[in-house]
Formats: structure tokens, sequence, C-alpha cells
């Protein structure tokens, strides 16, 4: 947790502001916002989203296979549900061929 008096920086506020226009239902990998961004990488972008991304929908950033930290799976399985974000079928990992947004 960043320090009360502690702001992000330019980079992290254009990480959040990609993951706040993901759509409901749709998701997009810590590489994907990386790429589209044009700058950093998978680390980089989790790393913002440690940090920062409790403000912002961070259940719709997840790893490139589908899944999330293990710490998450729980409370993102609900947003998953409630947004109709489609699922594999062992409901553990979300559908990327399906889910992915390409940011367009």
């Amino acid at each position: 947790m960043p320090p009360p008096d502690a702001f992000p920086s330019d980079y992290a506020e254009r990480v959040l502001d990609v993951v706040e226009r993901i759509p409901s239902g749709r998701v997009m990998s810590y590489g994907d916002v990386a790429e589209y961004l044009g700058e950093g990488g998978p680390r980089q972008v989790g790393a913002v989203m440690s940090t920062w991304g409790g403000g912002v929908p961070w259940w719709r950033v997840i790893r490139a296979d589908g899944s999330l930290p293990p710490q998450h799976q729980v409370r993102a399985a609900s947003h998953y549900a409630a947004e109709g974000t489609p699922m594999r079928p062992d409901r553990r990992r979300v559908d990327m061929r399906v889910a992915r947004w390409d940011g367009a």
C-alpha cells in the first residue's frame, strides 16, 4: 500500500486509465495493457495494479492464461458472474479467446 501522501506516477495513471476503460465482461492481460500503452511490460503493469489498482475494476486485468493470483480468485469470481464474463469450462479461468478486449 502506498504512503498516504503518495501519488501515482504518470505511467501508473495511464495504466489505470486503460483499466477503467475495459468494458464490463471483458478482460486484458497485464501484457495486453502494456502493449496497448506501448510502454512497460506485464511486471510493470502488475506493480501498478498491486499498488494503485483498488480503485479501478482490477478483476478485468489478469494473467495471460486467464487466471488470477489465488488471493483474488474468490472476489473476482463474483464480479465475473455479475458481468457475464466468459469463463473456461473449469470455471477457474476466464476464456481469453472470447473475453479479451483489444482496446478498440
